[in-house]
């Protein structure tokens, strides 16, 4: 019995991972619901950061772009940088992608996976629909799921954990925000998530918003393409040299030291809002504190208070009828519960993130990471579904020879 490659996770890296490995003749399966993260956990009204051509998922044959998609479903044609795509297309084009190419694609959880009994090679996964079987390799494209970054005095600052309706929460936790309408919101980031969601809580009728950065002179917004120099190589991120070789290189940021990588992970292309967000968030009247951090909160008759520190005035306390955390993603294996014990410890990390071999294999022989897992190899362009390209013929050609 031929045994397959499982790739776990059905947003843009597990789908055009699953892809390239079938174009080899590899029996793959893969499993998750298509584009979850991009359905059930992006704000409604949210538009790509992301320019058309930066947006495609890579596929091993032509045909399965964006602007593909358009042709064939009717839908508005996506193709200029000026041209901003609404997460919904976005995730429709996703789901459109799976049908084309993986039509077989399996909407189960995997429960657990584990080393293959003494004496086989291979991995043990269970799904949530009571199946067990044996995968030769495991490809790990869980993306963001899990994953939510959050300061530790949030996290700190109520038993019941964050959630949606309580008084703390992270970004990632809502999908509709104009239930703040008539409400005061306090916004702790200031990258795209962050400028964004007040942005849209702001145009949904919150009666105040304010955004709190650690760094002075925090909110900023990138350059409009005609603004971009034209003596600077293109990339999907915009022309400049570092932003070429991140994309087109990033093999070589593998040779860099760890916290060197770590540092380019963070800073490269964040936090920085997107160039057409700008005027949006001046015409919402959107307050902004900078050069501030949070050093407590707590709840006081109902409603959150922070405590600030940094700057002239160092203690200022700022209270609202909620907090959002939009504080971003961070790597951490150790929150990969579907990951058995021994596989999790045998892993070799880096501030909790794989450490991967040029075919993005961890040091368990069989077991790879793609899409954010592998941000602190390759560098800040596994944060963005252009990655595919880079990364999804390098897994799949990996496992072929393996």
């Amino acid at each position: 019995m031929i045994r397959p490659v499982a790739v776990i996770g059905a947003g843009p890296y597990g789908l055009s991972t699953a892809a390239h490995l079938r174009a080899r003749g590899i029996p793959v399966r893969v499993f998750g619901s298509p584009m979850v993260s991009w359905r059930e956990h992006m704000r409604a009204g949210m538009l790509l950061k992301s320019t058309p051509v930066a947006s495609n998922i890579d596929a091993p044959q032509p045909g399965h772009d964006l602007i593909d998609f358009c042709a064939d479903t009717g839908e508005r044609r996506y193709e200029s940088d000026w041209d901003l795509v609404p997460v919904e297309i976005f995730a429709r084009y996703g789901q459109w992608f799976a049908d084309k190419l993986l039509p077989d694609l399996e909407r189960v959880r995997v429960v657990s996976v584990d080393r293959a009994g003494a004496g086989r090679d291979g991995f043990e996964l269970k799904l949530d629909s009571g199946e067990q079987f044996t995968a030769r390799a495991v490809v790990v494209a869980t993306g963001l799921s899990g994953l939510a970054r959050l300061p530790r005095e949030l996290a700190a600052a109520t038993s019941d954990g964050l959630s949606a309706t309580g008084p703390f929460s992270h970004a990632a936790q809502h999908r509709d925000v104009s239930r703040f309408a008539g409400q005061d919101v306090i916004v702790i980031g200031a990258g795209q998530s962050a400028l964004e969601n007040a942005v849209l809580m702001a145009e949904a009728g919150a009666a105040s918003v304010r955004v709190v950065a650690r760094s002075r002179g925090a909110v900023a917004f990138g350059d409009a393409p005609d603004r971009q120099s034209r003596l600077r190589p293109e990339s999907p991120f915009g022309r400049a040299w570092s932003l070429y070789g991140l994309t087109y290189h990033a093999t070589h940021v593998r040779r860099l030291p760890a916290p060197a990588r770590h540092y380019l992970v963070r800073r490269v292309l964040g936090p920085l809002g997107a160039w057409w967000l700008r005027d949006r968030f001046t015409a919402g009247r959107i307050q902004v504190t900078d050069g501030r951090r949070v050093v407590r909160a707590r709840v006081e008759d109902g409603r959150p208070v922070l405590t600030l520190s940094g700057g002239q005035g160092a203690g200022r306390e700022l209270s609202a009828d909620h907090v959002m955390a939009a504080t971003g993603y961070r790597m951490d294996v150790a929150a990969l519960g579907f990951l058995g014990h021994e596989l999790r410890t045998a892993l070799s990390v880096s501030r909790g993130a794989p450490r991967l071999d040029a075919g993005y294999g961890s040091s368990v022989p069989g077991l790879y990471f793609t899409g954010l897992a592998a941000a602190a190899s390759f560098g800040p362009v596994m944060r963005f579904v252009c990655g595919t390209e880079y990364a999804s013929p390098r897994v799949a050609r990996a496992v072929e020879v393996r």
